[in-house]
């Protein structure tokens, strides 16, 4: 068995889920503690999670129709009268359509709405480019006030739903649709805003989030059957950033890989690039992910597959990065 903290991926296959349903499994634990709280939909109960808390706990949830602005504003109010609010709809919705409320009202009151963006990334899968939330985090990352999580797994996915209920102000909780594998456990330490090591390593350190931290740990199996040493740290929460987890590896790995199902530009990837210039230190910094483009119809192995999102070409950007932090090394 690992030691706390480390996952072995060997064990990671066993199960397959999407993290919808550890959001829903968090809502029910919530609401069996008495937490008060509120669930609201936006016609998406099947699909994004919420339909068996709807059943169990009917007077604590809303369906609002397809009204992102009015279910947003509505959360906003209720908010206000005291409770904890979870939202939901997909994320494209939500980062999109509802933006202008979530900045100007609940960011700007600092109000206890947790927002769940479901079927994000390129979980989405037939509904095409148009459906998939690419730039979500990027959105979600700029507002004041902000916090933004992207779980790995399932498991994760709960831990995260009711630790937003703890958390003062707006949450952003990304979930993906796609059945993706259980790499976590119950006991696997999850705290937001403290990015995890599940791998150790030091030639490379692979920052990754969400359902891609699965193929991160694969690609470090296959470097390491290959003698290069990937760290692997899942950096499930984008802001607030855990910039010493990044630090410490720039110094003790030389060499950074970013991974993320999202935009290459302003995601994780761009979190890690800002943090690395203010600490001046000149890190090779390689970001894996969808370079300003939509997506586009497809089973999401598939689409992974496609934008270069699997241990393959993890792999691949792994030892670009390493090339390049010999290539920059003094010459004696």
């Amino acid at each position: 068995m690992p030691e706390m903290g480390l996952v072995d991926v060997h064990h990671s296959a066993v199960k397959l889920e999407a993290t919808n349903r550890g959001y829903e499994r968090g809502l029910i634990e919530l609401a069996e503690r008495g937490a008060d709280i509120i669930v609201m939909d936006a016609d998406l109960a099947g699909s994004s999670g919420t339909s068996e808390f709807r059943k169990r706990f009917p007077d604590r949830f809303m369906d609002i129709g397809l009204c992102e602005q009015d279910m947003l504003g509505t959360a906003a109010g209720i908010a206000l009268a005291g409770k904890c609010v979870y939202v939901t709809t997909h994320g494209m919705l939500a980062a999109g359509k509802a933006w202008d409320i979530i900045r100007s009202t609940i960011c700007y009151g600092a109000l206890n709405v947790n927002i769940c963006g479901a079927d994000a990334g390129l979980s989405a899968g037939g509904a095409g480019g148009s459906r998939q939330s690419l730039e979500d985090v990027a959105v979600m990352r700029t507002l004041p006030g902000m916090t933004v999580v992207v779980p790995a797994d399932s498991l994760e996915a709960k831990k995260a739903t009711i630790a937003a209920s703890r958390i003062p102000g707006p949450v952003y909780l990304r979930f993906a649709a796609a059945r993706v594998p259980i790499i976590t456990t119950d006991i696997t330490p999850f705290t937001v805003g403290k990015a995890e090591v599940y791998r150790r390593g030091d030639d490379v350190s692979i920052l990754a989030c969400g359902v891609v931290v699965y193929e991160a740990m694969k690609a470090s199996r296959m470097l390491e059957d290959n003698g290069i040493g990937a760290r692997v740290i899942n950096c499930h929460t984008i802001k607030p950033l855990d910039r010493a987890i990044i630090s410490r590896a720039s110094v003790e790995t030389g060499a950074l890989v970013t991974v993320e199902e999202g935009a290459s530009i302003g995601g994780l990837g761009g979190a890690c690039a800002e943090a690395l210039a203010q600490t001046g230190r000149a890190t090779p910094l390689k970001i894996v992910a969808i370079d300003d483009r939509f997506g586009e119809s497809g089973e999401h192995e598939e689409l992974l597959n496609t934008f270069g999102l699997t241990a393959r070409g993890i792999s691949a950007a792994v030892r670009e990065v390493i090339s390049r932090k010999k290539d920059e090394q003094p010459q004696s």
